[in-house]
């Protein structure tokens, strides 16, 4: 698979699960996202060593690994050999959960079929194995809120995060606009994932929670993704937005 074409393939799974990002005009349709947000967890052919290697074919290289230990995250920064997104592999470790909620997300994915489990597009395939039920879903999101979202979306793109100077607006202008069209954004330096490097102005706006049947025939709205915009706080900084996005206490030397 080629690079741009996995890059159409997320984007296609990303505006289809989030509909009313797709039908977002607020800037032009040919503005690029500065960095894509990926989730997967540390587990089999999900793990983030197993898809850098794929990603790696495609062009991509690791520039950077950060350790969260309190979000129980390990996130790997990916930059394309062109101008184009650069990826944050965002990788939850089982092994930070406590055994019973640990034990029913690794249940849940060893029913994943072995089909879904194989190729270059698993972070845009869809969820890989059967859709927990609500109680489960509440479970999970007591021990970890991203386990929760990886156990109804399975390992995906997250949120798309954009350059506010690439769209040729300052911050508090786009962030105007998004309010207007019903898009508040959360308070503080926050998405969901990971914390944002306060070298930046990051905003993030959740998603319109939408209708999710459970498997046991339950139905709750619910807000799975969304996307950020973000400002240097020096524009004379030369390194791109990505670079800067995490921040630096977090950062790991990894063999």
């Amino acid at each position: 698979m080629q690079r741009q074409e996995f890059v159409q393939q997320l984007w296609l799974d990303y505006v289809h699960t989030h509909p009313g990002i797709g039908a977002l005009r607020l800037w032009p349709l040919s503005a690029k996202a500065e960095y894509l947000t990926l989730v997967t967890l540390n587990y089999g052919p999900f793990a983030a060593p197993t898809l850098s290697g794929n990603l790696a074919h495609m062009g991509y290289r690791a520039i950077g690994h950060y350790a969260m230990a309190d979000k129980g995250l390990l996130v790997h920064l990916l930059a394309p050999s062109d101008g184009s997104s650069w990826l944050v592999l965002a990788e939850l470790q089982l092994g930070t959960l406590s055994k019973a909620p640990r034990e029913a997300i690794e249940a849940l994915v060893k029913q994943s079929h072995p089909q879904d489990c194989k190729g270059h597009n698993l972070l845009s395939r869809g969820r890989p194995w059967p859709m927990p039920s609500w109680t489960l879903y509440q479970q999970l999101h007591l021990a970890h809120p991203l386990a929760a979202w990886l156990a109804v979306m399975g390992p995906r793109l997250h949120h798309a995060g954009f350059d506010c100077a690439q769209l040729g607006e300052v911050l508090n202008v786009c962030d105007q606009r998004l309010s207007e069209v019903g898009m508040p954004s959360l308070q503080g330096q926050q998405n969901g994932v990971f914390p944002v490097s306060p070298l930046l102005d990051h905003r993030y706006y959740p998603t319109t929670p939408q209708k999710t049947v459970f498997a046991d025939g339950d139905e709750h709205r619910l807000c799975l993704g969304g996307l950020a915009l973000v400002q240097k706080h020096v524009e004379d900084n030369q390194k791109r937005i990505a670079e800067l996005l995490l921040p630096h206490h977090t950062r790991c030397e990894m063999a």
